[in-house]
């Protein structure tokens, strides 16, 4: 008997595929003897990552940044089209229940990014935080590893941007505000759907869509620039509130916002179908064509010039509804953020000493 994925209460996945590195791979099977159909629980297990390095470089063609910081590994949040998810795999995990519930933090983030800021051929350019896991998850209440990175940033007068779904972002306002008056920070929130019912299935342990809107506009309120992220569009799930939500963030204060359609590569592609069949049994089918017609018969197309955006007609549908709305809200379609580089004070070290505060 194939084994019967149940939902596990506060996750985004219910099943743990295996690390797709591992030498050995075990299956579980199910011989029906005493089955609970009833919602588990599942415990988050946080461990500190001792990294060689914080700031990733980027080069893809299509990414409007050049480098970010994910001040934590995996992400609590759940978010169940997670593309971030398969990078478990390198620590030997799995990208299903292990990415959101055994999570790692940086906790020399601070000491590692003043060194590689002070560096002899480093090159200022805005630092994305949450490019891949949101630096705002919920143990960031705790760790305060992205707070921290931002007081070095702030202090060096060097730009950042930031991604999140997660009202914590408010907290650091303080910092957050005083970057603002130079022009040196702008944050993105984003936004999947304004349905609370489809967000606890899709991204449990995010925060409530209105919350989120709020979010925006106190920071709007605070002086800070902000913009907002419809990602991902999902066929037949979230497409229809397109309109809706940049409405909603218009009025909240975004001057800008950009959407990336549903990417499945790797594990996730499996994690995604599995879903559809425990949350929206009747959809999934018609999900997964439409998906598949935009990714040239694929579940997904890793090619720079379609990764983020599909082609054929759906694909040109979402296109010319998100540039209408856009046009019609006044708001900047995901253009790169020009942010203040010219102010950058780099950290001067004497040997191998960091310079003092």
């Amino acid at each position: 008997m194939a084994e019967q994925k149940q939902r596990i209460k506060g996750r985004g996945t219910a099943s743990k595929p295996v690390a797709r590195y591992l030498s050995e791979q075990r299956e579980s099977f199910d011989d029906g003897w005493e089955r609970e159909e009833t919602e588990t629980k599942l415990l988050t297990t946080i461990l500190p990552e001792k990294a060689k390095s914080i700031i990733s470089r980027n080069q893809s063609p299509d990414i409007p940044f050049s480098q970010s910081i994910n001040p934590y590994r995996g992400c609590e949040h759940g978010c169940v089209y997670c593309y971030a998810r398969p990078a478990h795999a390198y620590m030997d995990l799995s990208p299903g229940l292990d990415f959101e519930s055994k999570l790692f933090y940086k906790a020399d983030a601070v000491e590692l990014l003043e060194k590689e800021l002070s560096g002899k051929n480093y090159e200022c350019s805005p630092i994305v935080l949450g490019s891949n896991t949101d630096p705002y998850q919920p143990i960031e209440r705790e760790y305060e590893v992205t707070r921290n990175i931002i007081k070095l940033l702030m202090k060096y007068n060097h730009p950042l941007t930031i991604i999140t779904k997660s009202s914590l972002i408010e907290r650091d306002t303080d910092l957050l505000a005083v970057m603002a008056e130079k022009n040196l920070v702008k944050v993105y929130l984003s936004i999947t759907t304004l349905d609370n019912s489809l967000m606890q299935k899709m991204e449990p342990r995010s925060t409530a869509p209105i919350r989120r809107l709020k979010t925006i506009h106190r920071l709007h309120e605070a002086g800070i620039r902000t913009g907002m992220m419809f990602a991902p569009v999902i066929p037949f799930i979230n497409d229809s509130e397109m309109e809706a939500i940049l409405e909603r963030g218009a009025a909240s204060g975004i001057e800008s916002s950009s959407y990336v359609l549903l990417r499945l590569p790797y594990e996730i592609k499996e994690l995604f179908r599995e879903w559809l069949e425990l949350h929206y049994p009747l959809k999934a089918s018609h999900v997964m064509s439409l998906i598949q017609q935009s990714r040239g018969g694929k579940d997904y197309d890793s090619e720079f010039s379609q990764r983020l955006f599909g082609t054929g007609q759906f694909a040109e549908i979402i296109r010319s509804r998100f540039s209408k709305i856009c046009q019609k809200l006044n708001l900047n379609m995901g253009e790169k953020d020009e942010l203040n580089c010219t102010d950058f004070i780099k950290p001067v070290r004497t040997g191998q000493q960091h310079a003092l505060f």
